[in-house]
């Protein structure tokens, strides 16, 4: 059984690096008495490289990610540091389409005592799968630009779509079998005005009908934003188009109180980056106020990605005990940053997090 992992690890812009160095260092004291072994190695990229040194991802940094065992990406981009065409440093979708990193995976919990403008106290548990690689994203950097008028394009593929939507109903097995959801995916689309989302749902549908064991439906995506805010809790596993997950994604961060304890991941065939969903929230870098929960959720998903793929119990186990530990922090809501109604710095909510592991 394998037990050493490399780990390429983008330290990111503004409070990027600060929720980083804790975060790693934390899941290196759980790889140490968990009996397996975490390499991490810098890979530079990002806004403050690019204005530094003309590069926004170099090819060593992307050669580091394509041989890593896992990425570890913190929070990328600055307001004043843009391409010449004006569109923002982005190495993080970069990744996503040299990767071919289809599936963006982006968990909506609502754990006890965390804040939430829901006025309810049912529990909320459900998993956005957002096509990472193509959509409306498709023509990034790349659209056409007159005088008088503006084109971008929306693609759909098979390739992608159908190895997509196997993902979104294994996952749905997975939550089913661990007691976290009921067995159910739903196709978030606008089917019914574009062409190209009637072929999503069609390719949806056949992927369905090979898991009877798993209930699917249909949701256009304007009436999801809507049930999301009235009852999220009647979603397991929701899948959609890039751009439809991107908003959506943001919604959920919403409805658990901020982006601040939102993780993410990307994942492909061969490879995944786990990161926070929030920015590099320049304004507060350099303060020690960052939150650094959802960058520790992020390594927790990679935890649980790596264990699954090498059967290695240890780390899913790790994986838990660090979602629980996080829960225990917001739960006794003594020890939260200032983005959660508290005053406390990143480096109290680190050592909150570590005493609740232990």
């Amino acid at each position: 059984m394998k037990t050493n992992y490399d780990i390429a690890v983008f330290q990111g812009d503004g409070i990027g690096p600060e929720i980083m160095g804790p975060t790693t260092a934390l899941l290196s004291e759980l790889a140490q008495a968990g009996g397996y072994d975490l390499r991490f190695t810098d890979a530079p990229a990002g806004a403050a490289h690019y204005r530094d040194t003309g590069e926004s991802l170099p090819q060593a940094s992307m050669d580091a990610a394509r041989a890593a065992d896992a990425i570890l990406l913190s929070a990328m981009g600055l307001p004043d540091v843009r391409y010449a065409d004006g569109t923002e440093i982005s190495p993080q979708i970069d990744l996503r389409k040299a990767l071919t990193l289809f599936a963006g995976v982006r968990p909506v919990t609502i754990r006890p005592g965390q804040p939430t403008p829901l006025a309810t106290d049912k529990p909320v548990d459900f998993v956005l799968i957002r096509e990472s690689t193509e959509g409306l994203f498709y023509t990034q950097g790349r659209g056409e630009v007159e005088a008088d008028e503006a084109r971008e394009t929306l693609r759909i593929t098979r390739a992608i779509s159908e190895p997509l939507f196997k993902f979104a109903f294994d996952l749905a097995k997975a939550r089913k079998a661990s007691g976290r959801g009921p067995g159910k995916v739903t196709c978030v689309d606008k089917a019914n005005v574009f062409r190209a989302f009637a072929f999503f749902r069609e390719m949806f549908d056949a992927e369905a009908a090979k898991h009877p064991e798993i209930s699917a439906d249909h949701a256009y995506v304007d009436a999801t934003a809507l049930w999301m805010v009235e009852r999220p809790w009647s979603f397991d596993v929701m899948v959609t188009e890039n751009m439809f997950g991107d908003i959506l994604s943001d919604l959920g961060a919403g409805l658990m109180g901020g982006l601040g304890l939102a993780p993410s991941a990307d994942i492909g065939v061969d490879h995944a980056v786990f990161q926070p969903c929030h920015g590099s929230a320049p304004d507060i870098a350099g303060q020690g106020v960052a939150n650094p929960m959802a960058m520790i959720l992020s390594g927790a998903m990679m935890l649980d990605w790596l264990g699954g793929r090498h059967d290695v119990p240890a780390m899913q186990a790790d994986a838990a005990r660090l979602r629980d530990a996080v829960d225990q922090v917001i739960a006794e809501a003594r020890v939260l940053t200032r983005d959660l109604g508290g005053t406390a710095t990143t480096a109290e909510v680190i050592t909150a997090v570590k005493e609740a592991l232990k």
